[in-house]
């Protein structure tokens, strides 16, 4: 896990090297402070997701090359194995396994998610994150909770949800055990607008 933090965090500091931006625009770009962008970039700090995305967005590539060095090669379709997706792993303990990321010119981004229960988390405040384009969640196994825009919402096994992720939004397991959840980020194309 170490490992894969330093590697990324180097890939994010070369490709903006390379593009010349400053730390400031992308922290900007990636809505943290100066100094938490930093720490993300020399390896010092984990990223979220959400992190991960928003930089990809602003270096124009897709985020498979951030996490794992390669570029998508597939033109036709992308046939991915049960458990065989690529990992992304956070220290928050939601582990995303990315369905398509060998699909070149994606218009998705489709993932299974865990997220873990986790006892203190349930009374506390979600942590809200936004991201551009939509996002559409479904229910596979276990129970979350989301929070968007000031909404909450219980959803269990079959449930779904499709939202304008633009807005400020969070989820954790409830219920008193992992769940598991399709996850499919829908990019928003220049110039079309996706927001509900």
């Amino acid at each position: 896990m170490e490992n894969q933090v330093l590697q990324i965090a180097e890939r994010i500091k070369g490709l903006r090297l390379i593009m010349e931006f400053t730390p400031e625009e992308m922290a900007k770009a990636a809505d943290v402070t100066v100094e938490e962008y930093l720490q993300c970039e020399e390896g010092k700090s984990d990223f979220s997701f959400t992190f991960l995305y928003k930089c990809a967005e602003k270096f124009g590539v897709d985020i498979a090359e951030i996490v794992t060095g390669d570029v998508p090669k597939l033109s036709c379709y992308c046939l991915t194995r049960k458990g065989k997706g690529m990992a992304i792993k956070r220290r928050k303990g939601f582990f995303y396994q990315h369905l398509g990321y060998r699909l070149k010119h994606r218009k998705a981004e489709p993932f299974v998610v865990v997220a873990p229960f986790s006892i203190e988390e349930q009374d506390a405040p979600i942590h809200l994150s936004t991201h551009e384009g939509q996002e559409f969640d479904l229910i596979l196994k276990g129970s979350l909770k989301v929070e968007i825009a000031g909404h909450t919402e219980i959803l269990n096994e079959g449930d779904s949800i499709f939202y304008d992720s633009n807005h400020p939004h969070g989820m954790i397991a409830v219920g008193g055990a992992d769940c598991e959840f399709l996850a499919v980020v829908l990019k928003e194309e220049k110039g079309n607008e996706l927001s509900m």
